[in-house]
């Protein structure tokens, strides 16, 4: 299988323009684990020639991508980027105006802060026909396997989905979110991409009204063998993150519902939560 490591010395300049340019299918490719693509995204793997994909796509995944395809690294991390968004567009539309399918693989959904969107809005524009296969999201997927539902009647009503990691094209800019929605009781609010900040977001929900007691929760690597859940309040949560060491890619759960995790909780590796005096393991 050919695999670009380094897409940067990729020369799009250099692709030829097809009287037809190729479609391009946008694939979400769920949380992690390789049982939870659809059937749809498998069989658009199956039968890709170009795939460009993200770091959060596992090697698990990549393997239903045949070998004699061509497989291009575009994805980003915290702190580095292996391609800015806009090369990553710019080599999408150069592959597909020369002529060939290309499959764009996003980890969970497209459409759910992976950028998906802005990338058909630019295949669009260019007038290159395009494909979306929605995938199931981080958070569905880390709420099945934690044992930790998004709502239930006794918890919560309404569900809030928020992103903790605003940056433009390589330069931080201010975490602006809408605190006192966020901060609603009644509700599961799911902050993706927030690891890095959780001191701030739960300074700030307490700061707009929340009780620090309420139950919060960093699911890291959800539905993967290696999946771990820790578990405290909004006022414990932090220190106990970095206590254990919590690193991306990781979700941050806050509302009544993350109590359910003990009864309802199947994960791989036991969860870590907060005991009157200090942390303990529990399940």
């Amino acid at each position: 299988m050919t695999k670009i490591d380094e897409p940067l010395r990729f020369d799009v300049a250099s692709l030829l323009v097809a009287a037809v340019p190729g479609r391009v299918t946008l694939v979400g490719a769920g949380p992690g684990d390789p049982e939870l693509l659809t059937l749809k995204a498998a069989r658009a793997l199956r039968e890709a020639q170009i795939v460009l994909y993200d770091h959060l796509v596992g090697d698990d995944v990549l393997a239903l991508v045949p070998a004699q395809a061509q497989r291009i690294c575009v994805g980003k991390r915290a702190g580095h980027h292996t391609l800015s968004q806009r090369a990553i567009i710019e080599l999408m539309l150069g592959l597909a105006r020369s002529g060939r399918p290309v499959v764009r693989l996003k980890g969970g959904d497209p459409y759910i802060f992976g950028r998906g969107g802005e990338e058909a809005q630019a295949l669009a524009e260019a007038g290159i026909p395009f494909d979306v296969i929605p995938g199931i999201s981080a958070a569905q997927g880390a709420a099945a396997a934690a044992g930790i539902p998004l709502t239930h009647r006794d918890h919560a009503c309404s569900l809030v989905y928020a992103t903790g990691h605003l940056r433009g094209e390589g330069e931080p800019c201010a975490l602006d979110l809408d605190w006192p929605l966020l901060a609603r009781p009644g509700q599961t609010t799911v902050i993706y991409m927030g690891l890095a900040m959780l001191p701030t977001i739960c300074a700030q929900l307490v700061a707009h009204g929340l009780s620090a007691d309420t139950p919060a929760a960093v699911v890291e690597r959800a539905t993967r063998s290696d999946q771990r859940t820790i578990v405290g309040t909004v006022q414990t949560l932090p220190a106990l993150a970095q206590a254990h060491g919590a690193k991306p890619p990781a979700l941050i759960v806050v509302g009544s519902v993350v109590t359910l995790h003990r009864a309802l909780g199947a994960t791989p590796a036991p969860a870590l939560c907060a005991t009157a005096a200090s942390t303990a393991a529990c399940k």
